[in-house]
């Protein structure tokens, strides 16, 4: 059997051959980025395949050779919200639900994380069977940037990271190569031209290790600035760099997001993310990240507030204040 398919104008292709499906994310100019009509479109083929007796397994690649993906359409969603369309919360309740199908889908799913791989493109690649890295991968969670939080089931992959390495790729946001991805357990093989050298995260873990067992940010912060050490000084000066651009209450936010993803399975992650995306619309660091980073790219976004120490705790807690009751939830149906 051989089968051509297309989906969402063309931005979604697959062929479906010798009992394998392999879906190419198609739009290699916007590095593959996921827009509404592609969430559903893969949704819709995973529910014809897994009744398919045709088909046994699904391949998942991107087009092109920068990206595998590297999130959600931003600039949508930033245009959507503007104009007061609910467009952008339904974007993330058909994600997330699309990324829960693929954490419990029947058939193997692979995943060929070539180039970058970040946000929505981890959301729908860490719940694959087998998730692929190459030279070119390029791994990031990289949502404090733009005042969002780890989501995609960022509540549940980061969390399981080994030691406090899934804290510092949700707050601080580093990109990683292949080897690190292996040595995160956020990829399973690799393929590639050559050797694998040592992972970086394997040298900096001791320190890793200590300074994001804090309970809070600010101690975080604090630890890091208290870092003598010469193997670690160079590492920790950066990382507090970096930390000093991220928006105070989405740091914050995702510190006590990762603290409870632990305890929790994939569809409680999913729910919980779903409401903490809806308190990030009302809060605004959401919208202002990606006004200044991706749209007017002034490089200068305006956080509410502008320090760590000014994050109130109810502030923090309001968004995990539940916004329905368990059984009228979007995602209440994902098991």
């Amino acid at each position: 059997m051989e089968e051509h398919l297309s989906a969402a104008g063309g931005e979604l292709l697959a062929e479906v051959r010798a009992r394998v499906a392999t879906v190419t994310l198609n739009r290699p100019a916007a590095l593959n980025a996921l827009s509404y009509e592609m969430l559903r479109g893969l949704r819709a083929w995973l529910d014809a395949w897994e009744k398919d007796e045709r088909v046994r397994m699904i391949v998942l690649r991107g087009a092109g050779e920068k990206a595998f993906c590297a999130g959600g359409d931003i600039r949508a969603l930033y245009a959507s919200h503007k104009a007061g369309h609910p467009g952008q919360r339904d974007f993330f309740e058909i994600e997330y639900a699309l990324d829960h199908r693929i954490h419990t889908y029947p058939k193997t799913i692979v995943a060929v994380m070539d180039g970058i791989v970040m946000g929505g493109g981890m959301g729908i690649a860490q719940g694959a069977g087998v998730r692929i890295v190459g030279d070119r991968t390029k791994m990031a969670m990289p949502e404090t940037g733009i005042g969002l939080f780890p989501d995609v089931g960022g509540s549940y992959f980061l969390s399981r990271v080994p030691g406090k390495l899934g804290l510092y790729l949700g707050l601080v946001g580093p990109t990683l190569g292949a080897a690190d991805a292996l040595y995160c357990g956020l990829a399973d093989v690799y393929v590639g031209d050559g050797p694998l050298t040592a992972p970086e995260l394997e040298a900096l873990r001791p320190a890793i290790d200590e300074h994001f067992a804090h309970d809070s940010v600010a101690d975080i912060v604090a630890s890091l600035h208290a870092e003598k050490r010469p193997a670690h000084g160079g590492w920790a000066a950066k990382t507090l760099a970096t930390l000093a651009k991220r928006s105070p209450t989405m740091l914050c936010v995702t510190l006590e997001q990762l603290k409870r993803g632990a305890a929790m399975p994939p569809a409680d992650c999913f729910r919980m993310e779903l409401n903490l995306i809806h308190a990030c619309f009302e809060q605004g660091d959401f919208i202002e990240g990606i006004r200044a980073l991706i749209i007017e790219k002034d490089n200068n976004p305006h956080w509410n507030p502008g320090r760590i120490e000014d994050v109130e705790p109810s502030a923090v807690e309001s968004f995990f204040r539940p916004r329905w009751t368990p059984g009228q939830h979007p995602l209440a149906s994902l098991a």
